[in-house]
């Protein structure tokens, strides 16, 4: 079984989650909330845009994005749409896209993964609207919302200062690198536990081989002893790849 198919039983053990889990409702997507805006204390020059994993919410990450930021820099944490799951029975839980199937030759949700990366895409068209240059705005994102934010990236034309992805995978993966249509010289720090029960530590691994095959600065760093969370050192490696690429 290859890494890519196992990915997929990740979404299981994710979705299984009882806090994630609330009951069914007939709507098929539910609005999302606002963003959470953390302003530059500064003169405002660059943005970091970072997504939230399955079941939570952009709150949940803004505390920890608010220390890794500069003054110049503002924070924006979305909170993904309440959705049923379909893996979770048609539960609704707060998710970027829909997760279907651990069946490896499964269709993934295609549509729901473009039209999560086409919010991206506003998001940054927004922040480029208000002055800032793409060149001076970082996705990055935990679990499914790493997930988005390289998907993002990748599929973004013009350049972006720098991705950050935190224990996540590459959504649609056979259309790559056809698909990658921007952001392949993009620096990339890619973070993961070598504890992690829910997306393994060899699953990054094997993801960070497939990325630097059509990526040109890519960064893996492994944390000992770390789950499927994040450590005050990873913090910490996330704030000096900010500082670097967003000075």
């Amino acid at each position: 079984m290859n890494l890519f198919s196992i990915l997929k039983y990740l979404t299981l053990k994710l979705l299984m989650m009882d806090n994630y889990a609330v009951r069914p409702k007939t709507q098929e997507t539910m609005s999302s909330a606002s963003p959470v805006v953390i302003p530059a204390t500064a003169r405002h020059t660059a943005t970091l845009i970072f997504f939230h994993g399955l079941g939570d919410t952009g709150h949940g990450w803004a505390s920890s994005m608010s220390a890794v930021r500069l003054p110049h820099i503002k924070v924006i944490c979305p909170t993904a749409p309440t959705m049923p799951v379909s893996l979770n029975a048609g539960f609704i839980m707060p998710s970027w896209f829909d997760l279907r199937t651990l069946d490896p030759s499964g269709a993934e949700d295609e549509e729901g993964i473009k039209k999560a990366a086409e919010m991206v895409h506003t998001l940054i068209a927004q922040e480029v609207a208000a002055g800032i240059p793409t060149k001076r705005i970082v996705l990055g994102g935990f679990s499914q919302g790493g997930a988005l934010a390289i998907y993002s990236a990748l599929t973004f034309p013009e350049p972006l200062a720098g991705i950050v992805a935190l224990s996540c995978w590459l959504p649609l993966h056979q259309k790559f690198p056809g698909e990658a249509i921007g952001n392949r010289n993009t620096p990339l720090l890619q973070c993961h536990g070598n504890c992690d029960p829910i997306v393994p530590y060899r699953w990054g691994q094997m993801t960070a081989s497939y990325l630097k095959q059509f990526m040109t600065q890519t960064e893996f760093r492994t944390y000992r002893g770390m789950m499927h969370t994040f450590y005050e050192e990873e913090m910490s490696d996330m704030k000096k790849f900010v500082e670097k690429v967003l000075p």
